[in-house]
């Protein structure tokens, strides 16, 4: 079942890639050509500095976010689009190494990996017909519980700061696991799994793998509808797979106390910063 996981991985890397490259040659190529050199150096700083901290666990729509709001160099309308895409490629790679580096139930790893794309393909297909205020709205909304979720598991604090030793689920636990996996990843899914008991290092294939499976179907929806940044997506997925390598290779045992830490502050700006252009726009009777 390991080697079928592995192979679906494969299928997914190629079969986005093949839609990202068919979409750009007959639909994007003046967005392409026209893309700037501050453009291009915003996308590969953040595609390699959020998937580096995104292979350690910490998460790369928040860092991601933030750095986008500092650069100023994309729409934030195009910012869940981007993300999803970009990040496809290398989550999936992330998925490579911790489905064949950390021991899990394979069928655990396959009933979340479908209810994951299940919910994710739903979810994509709303968002992409929001407003830009709806969507800074929601991203900024997410951003604080996480935050919460976070902190606690980091801290030790209240039941997301137990520690399991289960390497999957079954019964009542498996179908409250599964049923949530469809609302959100990376904190959502890892305070589950350590609320129903699965080991903390058992968790990163987990989530991993589901995102590596949500994303693709997820990024299905704003291919067809255009709704990315050309630059920051490939940036996305060239420069994180670079940065994802690095952390593999180099400091996967780095302690990340200080630095989730340190993210956690960055979901709460990142928060402030998208509810306050919101509401600035709202104000002035813009969508």
């Amino acid at each position: 079942m390991l080697l079928a996981i592995q192979i679906l991985l494969g299928v997914l890397f190629a079969g986005t890639g093949i839609g990202l490259v068919v979409d750009l040659g007959k639909n994007r190529m003046d967005e392409l050509k026209g893309s700037t050199g501050k453009q291009w150096a915003s996308a590969f700083t953040v595609g390699i500095i959020a998937n580096f901290l995104d292979t350690l666990g910490c998460g790369s729509y928040a860092p991601s976010t933030f750095m986008y709001k500092l650069f100023n160099q994309i729409d934030d309308i195009d910012i869940p689009g981007t993300l999803n895409i970009g990040d496809t490629f290398p989550v999936i790679f992330e998925a490579f190494i911790f489905t064949t580096s950390v021991e899990c139930d394979p069928l655990f790893l396959w009933v979340m990996f479908i209810c994951a794309a299940v919910g994710s393909f739903g979810f994509a297909s709303i968002v992409t017909k929001w407003p830009r205020n709806k969507i800074r709205i929601a991203l900024g909304c997410a951003m604080l519980p996480l935050a919460v979720v976070m902190l606690c598991k980091n801290l030790g604090v209240g039941p997301f700061g137990l520690v399991g030793t289960a390497v999957g689920l079954t019964g009542w636990k498996l179908i409250v696991a599964a049923a949530l996996n469809g609302f959100g990843l990376y904190a959502p899914c890892m305070a589950t799994c350590l609320l129903l008991g699965v080991d903390a290092q058992t968790c990163f294939p987990v989530f991993m793998g589901s995102c590596a499976c949500l994303m693709p179907a997820c990024s299905i929806e704003f291919i067809k509808s255009h709704r990315y940044d050309v630059a920051h997506t490939i940036g996305n997925a060239i420069g994180g797979c670079i940065g994802v390598f690095i952390a593999w290779k180099l400091v996967t045992g780095l302690p990340m106390f200080w630095l989730i830490n340190l993210i956690c502050l960055v979901l709460v700006w990142t928060s402030y910063t998208l509810l306050s252009a919101a509401k600035k726009d709202k104000a002035k009777g813009i969508a």
